[in-house]
């Protein structure tokens, strides 16, 4: 029985990570000779159809994390100008689903984003101006700044980097597809010390 809920790890001939695939996209870029090399432990063994010749079924092995060839765009995810795509999910998990005014634990349902200058005073909706914030905190700081409304931040608001996001964005991380993420992340990266903490 294949859970259909583990994700594969895709990279690109670099070895840096590109996305999140179900192990249907896995088996297919195997089948176009897509896939350089698997890593990490095997997730799902997909038995095919049986060859006419040899009367042996064909069965694939399909690994936690795969190289593919091409070249990918992931070395303009390392650019300085690069920002991930910003939504709640991403967001709470990079503030793992603290408040940054409180410092309380909640469940997403519980938490808003909170743009730390306003949007109606001009501030963006971009991950260095969006923090994480009960619905509480966020209400009580209404349209104002934290230092208008005396409250103060527990952490400074960053923009991930693409392997940041791709680990951000995952569910069911896998302890090996955790360990080559980690080796992608900045060595200053909050993340580091977040990891534990990750409520998934």
């Amino acid at each position: 029985m294949i859970d259909a809920s583990l994700r594969v790890l895709r990279t690109d001939v670099a070895g840096m990570p590109i996305e999140w695939v179900g192990f249907e996209d896995a088996v297919r870029l195997h089948c176009l000779e897509q896939v350089l090399y698997p890593m990490g432990t095997v997730l799902y063994t997909v038995h095919g159809g049986i060859n006419a010749r040899s009367g042996r079924q064909s069965i694939l092995a399909v690994h936690s994390i795969i190289c593919t060839v091409g070249q990918s765009r992931a070395h303009l995810k390392r650019l300085p100008s690069y920002s991930p795509p910003l939504n709640n999910t991403t967001l709470f998990r990079r503030d793992a689903n603290l408040c940054l005014y409180c410092g309380g634990r909640f469940r997403n349902s519980e938490l808003s984003r909170d743009h730390v200058a306003p949007v109606s005073r001009g501030g963006s909706d971009a991950w260095q101006n969006v923090v994480t914030a009960c619905k509480r905190c966020n209400h009580h700081k209404g349209n104002r700044t934290p230092e208008e409304a005396n409250m103060e931040l527990w952490a400074i608001p960053f923009v991930p980097t693409h392997a940041e996001y791709i680990y951000l964005s995952g569910r069911k991380i896998l302890a090996d597809q955790m360990e080559f993420l980690l080796a992608h992340f900045p060595r200053n990266s909050p993340l580091h010390e977040r990891v534990g903490a990750d409520p998934q």
